[in-house]
């Protein structure tokens, strides 16, 4: 079955899709600084390759599976010290994702699948609330990078924590949108070991507080397109199996 870009289809199209057995995909990510070398949309073209990659493996079981158009705005707190960085209220977000599933459940759509890669804390807290509080009458489901499984299932550099700009990141950039990497930049930037998770924890509330003076941790010299192609593939089947491992426990 094919994958549906839901702002390319008219609403007849949508109408007459299988809606019973459909799954909406949101990308959710945040207009934030990403160091001096990826741009302010980084978390975005994540969650898009993540939403299209999930997408193409449920339509593969069966699924009609619409990509929504991306929410580009969140809470982002951690980086809101730097310019370009755009952040709102965690509950703004829990809130608009009430309103997308209620608005997918009226029109028959059972399931709404968040495809996220921001993970300031603010943000990830108001996912989860959506999740546990749905609309009535769908589910939402998102796979919670922050979770130790799913972490486990993620790159070297993201389970030391220190990975926001770094190869990570920097990798699934250049395979998406390699126009927008500062290449020059990045490869003379100094690795930042610094991990953020260990600085959540011991509650610093900035990219500052945790060692990042210029909004980047972990290896960004080191990212490539290949890594970046195969973080894709990983974080789809995340977001894929998370969809249909709900639907089996319902």
């Amino acid at each position: 079955m094919p994958v549906h870009q839901l702002s390319d289809m008219t609403w007849e199209e949508v109408r007459d899709a299988d809606l019973a057995r459909s799954v909406a995909i949101l990308p959710v990510g945040a207009v934030e600084a990403h160091g001096p070398h990826l741009p302010l949309g980084t978390d975005g073209i994540i969650a898009e390759a993540m939403a299209r990659e999930s997408a193409r493996l449920l339509s593969d079981q069966g699924r009609t599976a619409f990509v929504l158009p991306t929410v580009w705005y969140t809470a982002a707190p951690f980086a809101e010290a730097f310019p370009g960085t755009i952040s709102v209220q965690a509950e703004t977000v829990r809130r608009l994702i009430g309103d997308i599933g209620a608005s997918l459940s009226g029109q028959g759509i059972p399931t709404l699948a968040i495809a996220n890669a921001h993970l300031d804390p603010a943000h990830v807290g108001a996912l989860r609330t959506a999740e546990r509080e749905p609309a009535e009458g769908i589910r939402v489901v998102f796979a919670d990078l922050t979770r130790r499984a799913n972490a486990a299932r993620m790159t070297e550099e993201f389970k030391t924590g220190a990975c926001h700009a770094g190869r990570y990141e920097g990798s699934v950039v250049l395979a998406e949108e390699p126009r927008l990497v500062r290449t020059e930049i990045a490869e003379a930037l100094d690795p930042n070991p610094n991990s953020l998770s260990e600085a959540i924890g011991q509650g610093a509330a900035s990219f500052a507080d945790a060692g990042g003076d210029r909004a980047y941790f972990g290896w960004p010299a080191e990212a490539t397109a290949a890594e970046g192609q195969d973080t894709v593939k990983v974080l789809g089947a995340l977001l894929a199996e998370a969809v249909l491992n709900d639907e089996g426990g319902r």
